[in-house]
């Protein structure tokens, strides 16, 4: 007596073919969009304050935060400021991919919902602060504390 019996080694094959037509359809929606130019963004909050500031490297490593208007020091950041450093960093190297000096200041904005961007007006670059974590961006909420208590904030 023989016993023919089959069995199904894992998913059926039908099912397989689906989702991975439900993948390429999203794959394919999601690169549709972003050509598309379409913002996916939503609205920022109405800005409560606007501090303009230049960054400058000191030769004992810390890095300087100088209010653009008067030029005075609001901040300095000594020792790692990991943060701060990657997110000057990247900004910095869209300047240099496009020619761009550091003459220009950047925008440290306070939103009425209380999220943070750092924004860059020559190149047209941002960061949305709250994205990185409470941590990070209450670094930049520092400056801009800061920058309000000098009067440097509009």
């Amino acid at each position: 007596m023989s016993h023919t019996h089959t069995h199904h080694d894992g998913v059926p094959r039908g099912v397989l073919i689906a989702a991975g037509l439900l993948l390429l359809l999203s794959l394919l929606s999601t690169a549709a969009v972003r050509w598309s130019g379409v913002s996916v963004r939503e609205p920022d909050a109405a800005a409560i304050a606007t501090l303009r500031l230049h960054f400058q490297d000191r030769a004992d490593g810390s890095i300087a935060v100088l209010d653009a208007a008067s030029g005075s020091e609001i901040e300095r950041v000594q020792g790692e400021g990991g943060f701060l450093r990657g997110a000057l960093r990247a900004l910095a190297r869209e300047r240099r991919l496009r020619g761009l000096g550091a003459e220009q200041p950047f925008e440290l904005i306070g939103r009425a919902d209380g999220r943070l961007t750092l924004v860059d007006p020559a190149t047209g670059e941002r960061i949305d602060l709250e994205s990185f974590g409470p941590t990070n961006a209450g670094v930049f909420a520092q400056l801009l504390a800061q920058g309000q208590r000098n009067g440097s904030a509009r």
